[in-house]
């Protein structure tokens, strides 16, 4: 119960409603017992009015008596089926206040999950993969449900039910009592025994199924590569074995749990048969009456169903509690970025200064920067020039403070960037990842997510400024075409310029492009440039790339090798050095000759 602590905030919070559920609990079990108290005065009148019926025989009395009994039979039947209408209707209440009481908490439940992981940072979504994160917020959460409603609902209803019956039990005879309940001590220690067998089976089988999750999760994703390499049948296979670990972890906890309803059936059978022997003994000195009889195996069958759920509960809880763990080693992880509540909003100028700048990414230990240091004014134009790895994209990450640097300072417009409001230096930045990510959904979503409230013809002009209107329209539902899973309909190409009209449409302060025109072609280039060049005049932008685009015109270029900045200075600058700038430049050149 320790895990399931974390979900006391959300007893609190629909507190009243679980009252509300345990007075219709208290209700409904008080009229299911008072049923067998109707049925013994029935049987007890029979019994006594029988003897009364011999007495009276050939007299006419005896018809009037026979008269008298089916009609107080009929009252009494009729206040039994009273009863039972009653405790249906309450029982229906109950339902409807603690079973929707575990639908809403499972709603703020997986919303606390969903936010939390948006708040968590790039470091913790390296080191764990997408399929064990949909396991936590699905399977999981549907597991701690299962607690939230049945478990508790039954728990209360059996301490409830107990108590009723118990008490209504010893008003008859606490000797009877005591020899019905014997079985029940056993009962307890056997559960405590396999509920701890149950919790640990529990935590292997989730633990399975967030490798399946992610197994099935990366296949289908990457089945472009399983079918160009033809693994088709070998993934098959080693999927098939990881769901063999999972079966068989399943059918070990199935085999608990069915040691569970026998044990029970067995304990509430030796109960019923102690109570119909010490009962007739009872009988026979004259402690108890039948109707009393029939009451007690009523009151024992009665404690049936709730006795026997308690190892459906306990499993219940037990599964509960495994997941719930499972789900607060993500909810304990605090992000390495931390933002700044009381941060003011401050409008974004676009001045960015590196000083001595040093950061190693935190999962890998691999080297990101390395005493960087450059300055850019508000609304110049910089490019990042360098080999794979040499640590162009780190500085965009780190300019969206994705990352924290180890040790140096990033200032924006003069203040350290960790005193920005985070959300809206975020907001005031336009970033186009060098590995393109659509949403699969149509264009004109995806578009949009960049300024939710853009109207269509915003949406459709910068579509022109990114050079991919004309590619959109030649579709055959244009705009309204729904690009597929990480838009796989779409080319390379095309992606990259959806994501950069994603980018535009923001209208922001700084400008980032990772190597974001390397699918597009000469023409296609020089039109999303020249865009660049007039109506982004003013914004700050940053180009990372492994091309040069002279159509571009920068104020800075800053050349990185090994995590390091080996050279600064404008194209003219550095086309007078030897070195990494001038080699690509005459590369390229002789390509475009070519």
């Amino acid at each position: 119960m320790r895990e399931l602590a974390h979900l006391n905030k959300y007893f609190l919070k629909y507190k009243w409603r679980f009252l509300l559920g345990i007075i219709f609990v208290a209700v409904s079990n008080y009229f299911r017992v008072l049923q067998p108290q109707v049925i013994r005065y029935a049987l007890d009148l029979v019994v006594d009015n029988i003897t009364l019926y011999d007495l009276f025989n050939n007299f006419d009395l005896q018809t009037k008596l026979y008269d008298n009994l089916g009609k107080t039979l009929l009252f009494f039947g009729g206040l039994a089926i009273l009863f039972a209408i009653l405790m249906g209707v309450f029982m229906y209440f109950m339902r409807q206040t603690l079973i929707v009481m575990s639908r809403l908490i499972e709603y703020d439940l997986r919303n606390e999950i969903f936010k939390h992981y948006e708040v968590l940072t790039l470091s913790f979504y390296k080191k764990n993969n997408t399929g064990d994160l949909m396991a936590r917020i699905t399977e999981d959460v549907n597991k701690v449900r299962m607690y939230l409603g049945p478990a508790v609902m039954y728990s209360v209803n059996l301490v409830v039910l107990c108590i009723m019956v118990i008490y209504s039990m010893i008003q008859v005879s606490p000797t009877l009592t005591l020899y019905s309940l014997i079985p029940l001590p056993i009962l307890s220690i056997s559960i405590y025994y396999v509920t701890n067998i149950i919790n640990k089976k529990s935590e292997r089988i989730q633990a399975q199924l967030s490798v399946l999750n992610s197994l099935s999760q990366e296949v289908y994703s990457g089945i472009r590569v399983v079918k160009s390499y033809g693994q088709e049948e070998e993934m098959g296979e080693f999927f098939a074995e990881e769901t063999n670990v999972f079966m068989d972890k399943s059918l070990e906890l199935a085999k608990v749990d069915a040691f569970f309803r026998p044990l029970m059936i067995i304990l509430i059978g030796a109960s019923t048969i102690i109570s119909i022997y010490v009962s007739g003994l009872l009988m026979n000195t004259g402690e108890i009456t039948a109707g009393n009889i029939a009451e007690f195996i009523i009151y024992i069958n009665m404690l049936t169903w709730p006795v026997t759920s308690i190892g459906w509960v306990a499993s219940i809880i037990q599964r509960a509690a495994a997941s719930q763990k499972r789900i607060n080693q993500f909810l304990q992880t605090e992000p390495d970025i931390k933002p700044n509540p009381q941060a003011p909003i401050i409008p974004i100028k676009g001045n960015i200064e590196f000083k001595n700048v040093s950061f190693t990414y935190p999962d890998t230990n691999i080297l990101g920067t390395k005493s960087m240091s450059f300055e850019l004014k508000a609304g110049q134009k910089m490019a990042i020039v360098g080999r794979t790895g040499s640590g162009k994209t780190t500085i965009a990450d780190l300019i969206l403070r994705m990352y924290d640097a180890d040790t140096g300072s990033i200032l924006i417009d003069g203040k350290p960037i960790a005193e920005h409001n985070l959300a809206h230096l975020r907001a005031s930045i336009a970033y186009v990842p060098q590995d393109v990510f659509l949403f699969s959904d149509d264009i004109y979503n995806n578009i949009s997510f960049g300024k939710t409230d853009a109207t269509k013809e915003q949406i459709k002009a910068y579509a022109k400024h990114a050079a991919v209107y004309e590619d959109i329209m030649s579709l055959p539902q244009q705009f309204d075409t729904i690009v597929g899973e990480r838009g796989v309909t779409l080319s390379g190409g095309q992606k990259q310029r959806i994501s950069i009209a994603r980018a535009l449409i923001k209208e922001p302060d700084i400008i980032l492009l990772d190597d974001c025109l390397s699918a597009v072609d000469t023409m296609t280039e020089a039109k999303i440039t020249g865009y660049l060049n007039t109506a982004c005049a003013d914004k700050t932008t940053i180009i990372i790339t492994h091309r040069l685009y002279t159509a571009l015109e920068f104020d800075k270029i800053i050349v990185v090798d090994d995590s390091e900045i080996v050279a600064v200075g404008t194209h003219k600058e550095l086309m007078q050095q030897e070195g990494y700038y001038k080699d690509i430049y005459e590369s390229q050149k002789v390509e475009q000759v070519e």
